[in-house]
């Protein structure tokens, strides 16, 4: 009889424990992630954000790079040069991803089509959308109409719309060729991003209203090599 209320100590904590447990997998079901310095944090909720960017991808690098496994669309026989990567919600510090969420992770073929000309890539459409999008707290036509609203307050400088040969560019060179032909446009909201040899992105930091903001984090991932790759865009 006196091991009565140590058994019933036991079974109460028992089921604290599983009280707790479900609480946290539920929690996890229904929010992003945020990640923060390559790690994966506390779970934030779906809409929950600071600021966006606009990241535009050098496709022919993306297709140097990928070689026979590229994607036929995006590196085929129709040119592209700078393309969307993805529009994507950020922290001050970190960003939500894989946000779980009540709309479906599917991108019809009707909007992929409307998308087509920003990011000629089914895969890469997709996988933004799942990754960034849904953490937008947007309905995916939304979503994808910011997108696009983004892409046109940028303009390319006309030096690196459609180079026809190899260059080697100087990413400062390139930044501030943005910075002069995009009023509003601060240097600390801007990286020109590469790997070890080529060219591989802009990243431009943007207000939920679309207003050219800066963003310390992201332009400290702006290229550090002196000189990088950038291929000629595919002529027909």
């Amino acid at each position: 009889m006196k091991r009565r209320p140590l058994v019933l100590v036991l079974v109460l904590l028992l089921a604290a424990a599983l009280v707790s447990f479900l609480t946290v997998g539920e929690t996890n079901r229904t929010s992003g992630n945020r990640k923060t310095g390559g790690q994966t944090s506390q779970p934030e909720p779906t809409g929950a954000f600071d600021f966006f960017v606009l990241a535009l991808s050098w496709s022919p690098s993306f297709c140097e790079v990928k070689g026979e496994q590229a994607d036929r669309r995006q590196c085929g026989d129709t040119p592209h040069a700078f393309i969307v990567h993805g529009l994507w919600p950020q922290f001050e510090r970190g960003y939500p991803e894989f946000c779980s969420t009540k709309r479906s992770p599917r991108v019809s073929q009707r909007q992929m089509n409307a998308l087509f000309d920003l990011m000629p890539s089914s895969g890469l459409i997709i996988h933004q959308w799942r990754k960034h999008g849904t953490c937008s707290g947007m309905a995916q036509d939304k979503y994808f109409d910011l997108l696009r609203a983004a892409r046109s307050k940028v303009t390319i400088p006309p030096e690196y719309r459609r180079p026809v040969a190899y260059r080697n560019i100087d990413p400062e060179t390139m930044e501030n060729a943005f910075l002069k032909v995009n009023p509003g446009l601060v240097g600390g909201g801007i990286a020109v991003t590469c790997d070890r040899r080529y060219l591989r992105e802009v990243r431009i930091c943007m207000t939920r209203d679309l207003v050219f903001r800066s963003c310390s984090e992201v332009d400290r991932s702006h290229c550090r090599k002196s000189k990088a790759v950038m291929p000629p865009a595919r002529q027909n």
